[in-house]
């Protein structure tokens, strides 16, 4: 299995399981990765998911195999391949759970685009970043889409355009990474994290996470329009209205407290 899923309460652990190839992406990671989420989002004992890779590095991009094979697909072809990785990543951005990246060693080409479907980044400051297609002939036409909103067109248009090699700390200054922490420290950090991951109310975090992607695409006029339906249907959802009393009552919420 390209795989390793393991589970603690509400957090579930997502591991890219190919450290023999870097964890580089196949065509059996990208349908696994896509299936493993899709069947998270819709789970609703799952509070929060941490993705990282085993072995040396986070993810190395594409497998070389992968991509010899495709020298010989025919345009549609390459198109229905297109579109299965940007389903995969998809499913990752789309996930309604707090989505956490835990990067180390390097995250090249489409493995810097899965951090950029992640909500939240966590590197070790000797991790490695690149939008590196440019340099194999090719662009980083499929991840754009994921990694613009992320990192804004200005270092998009330098770092996708030159292929360039940057560290943690310019990932951090540049959004893709919310917090550099020592080489071997992404444990550690994520269990301060995690309790963090289990305040919010789970259907306020899949609703927030809705609403910044549609916000992001739509005029003033509209974009007030969408807050303001989301705040009314969520202020009367039973999530809402525990959240409510219990700040007004001064007690945890049941999501948080453990009650029913």
């Amino acid at each position: 299995m390209p795989l390793k899923i393991t589970r603690e309460g509400p957090v579930v652990r997502v591991a890219l399981d190919r450290p023999e190839v870097r964890n580089a992406f196949d065509a059996d990671l990208i349908r696994e990765l896509r299936e493993a989420f899709e069947s998270l989002g819709a789970d609703d004992s799952v509070r929060a998911v941490a993705l990282s890779g085993e072995g040396k590095v986070f993810c190395a991009g594409a497998d070389a195999e992968w991509m010899r094979a495709s020298l010989d697909l025919a345009p549609e072809e390459n198109r229905e391949d297109a579109r299965r990785m940007a389903a995969m990543f998809r499913a990752v951005d789309e996930c309604p759970k707090i989505v956490v990246g835990l990067v180390h060693g390097a995250a090249m080409g489409g493995g810097a685009g899965l951090v950029a479907c992640c909500d939240v980044v966590i590197a070790e400051e000797d991790a490695k970043f690149a939008f590196s297609e440019v340099k194999l002939g090719i662009v980083s036409a499929v991840i754009s889409s994921f990694v613009l909103p992320k990192i804004g067109v200005s270092q998009a248009r330098f770092l996708l355009l030159t292929g360039s090699t940057f560290d943690a700390a310019v990932a951090r200054e540049i959004g893709l990474v919310h917090a550099v922490v020592p080489a071997g420290g992404r444990e550690p950090s994520f269990g301060e994290v995690r309790d963090l991951l289990l305040r919010p109310g789970p259907r306020a975090v899949a609703e927030a996470k809705a609403l910044l992607r549609a916000v992001s695409r739509m005029g003033r006029d509209e974009a007030i329009d969408r807050c303001v339906e989301t705040i009314a249907r969520v202020r009367t959802s039973p999530e809402g209205q525990e959240g409510l009393r219990a700040f007004l009552e001064k007690r945890p919420p049941g999501w948080v407290s453990g009650a029913p």
